[in-house]
């Protein structure tokens, strides 16, 4: 694995050179530093970098501009950063992961256990599903779904402007078929996670996630600690 540290703080860098060193071993095939966007923007010219590690916090821009691939190389982002109010708009960038500083070497260990499971990011195998209607074949933007709802065999697709539409493919399938923005939150449902907002916990042990719309899904008990893990 190839590796771009990307901090302006100069007591972070060592720590997590140690931390990647110790954690991946003889894995570990590169590993370069950056303090800056200029300098990340260079070292990401000169090396096909498998993993950014990157602290948006840094002058002469947005650091979360650095986590989108813009050579034609490909790589993924694990954001690592004190400002959790960043995770959300992290996660908006397609980022794999949002390691909170202080860093621990466990908690580094575990997003970096989740770039072997992507070796590289996932796209969509197309832009569009294909919905049978009555004497058509209409083409849906994914970029448009905001969830899934399954039932049973099939599924009914909800768009951001509230539109639905019957989908001849059950849920399972649809979690293969679209991108890793989708996630699991409910054996019933599959939603844009950067679209929620917040979790929500009500009496019984009852959970949901509520999207930017201000709409309530149901959030699966053995999923919740999973999503809120993910919003943090």
């Amino acid at each position: 694995m190839k590796i771009l540290l990307v901090d302006s703080d100069p007591r972070a860098t060592p720590l997590l050179e140690q931390y990647c060193r110790a954690i991946l071993g003889q894995r570990l095939a590169h590993l370069a530093t950056a303090d800056s966007i200029p300098a990340a923007t260079a070292r990401l010219e000169e090396t096909a970098f498998d993993l950014v590690l990157l602290d948006p916090d840094l002058m002469q821009g947005d650091g979360l501009e650095l986590s989108v691939p813009r050579t034609g190389r490909e790589f993924q982002t694990i954001i690592v950063s004190a400002n959790t109010d960043l995770s959300l708009r992290a996660f908006e960038y397609g980022v794999l992961d949002f390691v909170p500083k202080l860093v621990s070497r466990e908690r580094l260990a575990m997003a970096l256990r989740r770039v072997a499971r992507h070796p590289q990011p996932a796209e969509p195998p197309d832009q569009f599903l294909a919905v049978r209607r009555m004497g058509r074949i209409d083409l849906v933007a994914i970029n448009d779904l905001l969830y899934v709802e399954g039932a049973d065999k099939y599924s009914e697709l909800v768009l951001a402007n509230g539109q639905r539409s019957f989908y001849d493919k059950c849920l399972k399938r649809l979690e293969a078929t679209l991108p890793p923005s989708f996630v699991r939150i409910h054996k019933s449902y599959l939603v844009r996670f950067a679209m929620v907002s917040r979790l929500v916990v009500l009496r019984g042990s009852r959970y949901f996630a509520e999207l930017r719309n201000g709409l309530r899904l149901p959030v699966g008990r053995s999923r919740y600690e999973q999503i809120k893990a993910r919003l943090i």
